[in-house]
């Protein structure tokens, strides 16, 4: 029997995989932290494993190219419902964000769940 593949809550675009993967080659292991809207607003901001602490206050979404996608619990608070698209397009990045100066940057889509993809993702 085939097992379905469960639903996720992040997913990327072809171009933000080659984002991912061009900084892991040039960094080492990065993760991706959904920002709350402070000072980039509400882009999601590439670091290097080493420089980001997660805390109980990060909710783990996913991992993209290998990288961990986060976000903080009170963002995810009203984010719960939908499933984010991160996608990467021409144009300066976050200052703090490994893709600053890259002349990319990471933007997140955000679509609503289905019902069903709601009812099928465990509870975080």
């Amino acid at each position: 029997m085939i097992m379905p593949t469960p639903p996720s809550r992040v997913s990327a675009t072809p171009q933000a995989t080659d984002r991912i993967e061009r900084l892991q080659a040039r960094h080492g292991p990065v993760l991706l932290h959904q920002s709350g809207g402070c000072c980039d607003g509400s882009a999601p901001m590439c670091l290097t494993v080493a420089e980001f602490i997660v805390g109980d206050s990060d909710v783990l979404l996913g991992h993209l190219a290998g990288a961990p996608v986060y976000m903080g619990r009170s963002q995810f608070t009203y984010w719960q419902h939908t499933h984010l698209v991160i996608d990467a397009v021409p144009g300066q990045g976050a200052m703090f964000s490994l893709d600053s100066g890259t002349g990319w940057h990471f933007v997140a889509r955000p679509r609503p769940l289905s019902d069903e993809e709601s009812n099928a993702l465990p509870s975080l």
